[in-house]
């Protein structure tokens, strides 16, 4: 099991085109860790069985020393963790930097969408096609656990797109990444828009290669949404604040979740719109359209 996150290292990682069989898998590899300059798999074992019958006859201070010298204790949780989480993290970000050199070698600028499961991630980016189609090349990597749907619907909006299945992992990375573009092909001088995985935890810690991260806020979540799960607006560059055409039914204050997201992050530039019915979207269109330069 990753240290880092909890997602299963024996799960079969799935890329593949909308109506293709083509499929990339991917492992985690098992972690090998080093305790006091050894390095060693990850595989402790400590079962030390002592029978000692001693009598208090032959109970001396140096039989004591003896038997205490043996009962001892091996935890080293913490320590592992910690040292796989290093080891894992710095492994994905060595891999997310040769990723953004082949991104700035084609002119590429690449963008992680990242948000909980239902704010409107892929609506967002169905609207964005079927509006810039005809100024922007842009291409898509999918991330979903399972199913093929989102894929489908923006080959359906009209652009490139490669599916990544997670299985039961939680997040996109590097690797998978770095994989999937090869499947895609981006074209020179385009943008690729990467839509994370649902999920405002895991996908924070792990870089992609990316210019920019933008994270998607549904007004529906609530008003706190930013100062409960601060590393992801922390890590961001854009806040795109969805679903405003609900605003009038709910009780919720727009300008605190800006406050509230600003408090984590005060270098953040807000979007606020409704990908539904398209109003405050002009604005996200001339932003990209000013990125594709």
């Amino acid at each position: 099991m990753c240290g880092t996150c909890g997602c299963g290292e024996d799960n079969s990682i799935r890329i593949s085109k909308p109506g293709k069989e083509n499929k990339l898998h991917h492992h985690h590899n098992n972690h090998n860790h080093t305790h006091d300059g050894n390095e060693h798999s990850h595989d402790h074992s400590h079962q030390h069985y002592h029978d000692h019958s001693h009598s208090n006859d032959h109970l001396s201070e140096t039989s004591e020393h003896a038997h205490d010298h043996h009962e001892h204790h091996h935890d080293h949780s913490h320590k592992t963790e910690i040292q796989l989480e290093l080891d894992i993290l710095q492994k994905n970000n060595l891999l997310a930097e040769r990723n953004k050199g082949y991104f700035e070698a084609k002119n590429i600028i690449a963008l992680n969408m990242v948000s909980s499961p239902g704010s409107g991630k892929t609506c967002i980016l169905e609207r964005t096609i079927k509006h810039l189609s005809k100024d922007i090349k842009l291409s898509i990597i999918e991330g979903d656990q399972q199913t093929m749907n989102d894929a489908n619907r923006i080959e359906s909006a009209g652009a490139p797109v490669v599916q990544i299945n997670t299985g039961s992992g939680c997040h996109l990375d590097a690797d998978m990444i770095n994989k999937a573009v090869k499947e895609l092909e981006p074209e020179n001088n385009s943008i690729l828009i990467i839509e994370n995985v649902g999920n405002l935890i895991c996908p924070s810690m792990f870089k992609l290669g990316e210019s920019k991260r933008i994270v998607i806020i549904s007004i529906t979540e609530g008003e706190d949404k930013p100062i409960k799960y601060p590393d992801m607006f922390r890590s961001s560059d854009i806040c795109i604040i969805n679903k405003t055409d609900l605003a009038p039914y709910l009780d919720i204050n727009i300008e605190k979740i800006k406050e509230y997201a600003l408090h984590v992050n005060h270098h953040l530039k807000f979007f606020e719109m409704s990908a539904k019915t398209g109003e405050g979207m002009d604005e996200w269109y001339e932003w990209l359209k000013k990125l594709n330069i």
